[in-house]
């Protein structure tokens, strides 16, 4: 195995902090976007899987925004993130050119895994859209294998 692979491998299967469970930080992430004919069905309203693109749109946007760069992750410590399991409760239809904000708040992180819970927002009245709630897993980009989240993405 080459160093760097086993110095990557070594940081993600570093200790867990004293605590198995912690939180991520807390304050509420928002990401604006409009929606695009792309976006819609033939009738101007948002077909339900492009919810899932925005929703983890915003994910990534509130990742770099805690300075962490995907490619650096996975370039650094051989690790990526995937959506392990999902729940979506779809309130109200999001129709052609409106804008949206679509939130990010960090739930509960385990070793291997961190939960979020998300909300898409109509600007224009404030209505709740779609409600999420998401768990993604850190794995090991080679192998994917669960793995832990390096120590260091995170500090507490």
């Amino acid at each position: 195995m080459s160093n760097s692979k086993s110095n990557r491998l070594a940081e993600a299967a570093a200790p867990a902090p004293a605590s198995l469970v912690s939180r991520l930080p807390s304050p509420v992430f928002s990401w604006p976007l409009r929606v695009y004919w792309e976006d819609t069905d033939a009738g101007g309203v948002v077909y339900h899987a492009s919810y899932l693109r925005f929703l983890e749109r915003a994910r990534s946007e509130w990742l770099r925004a805690q300075g962490v760069a995907q490619q650096r992750v996975r370039d650094e410590f051989g690790v990526v993130f995937v959506v392990r399991d999902m729940a979506l409760e779809f309130l109200l239809p999001a129709r052609l050119d409106d804008e949206l904000d679509v939130t990010v708040e960090s739930g509960e992180r385990r070793s291997a895994s961190m939960t979020f819970s998300q909300r898409i927002v109509r600007r224009a009245d404030g209505a709740v859209l779609v409600e999420a709630r998401v768990r993604a897993a850190c794995i090991d980009a080679d192998s994917f294998k669960p793995c832990r989240i390096p120590t260091s993405l995170f500090p507490e």
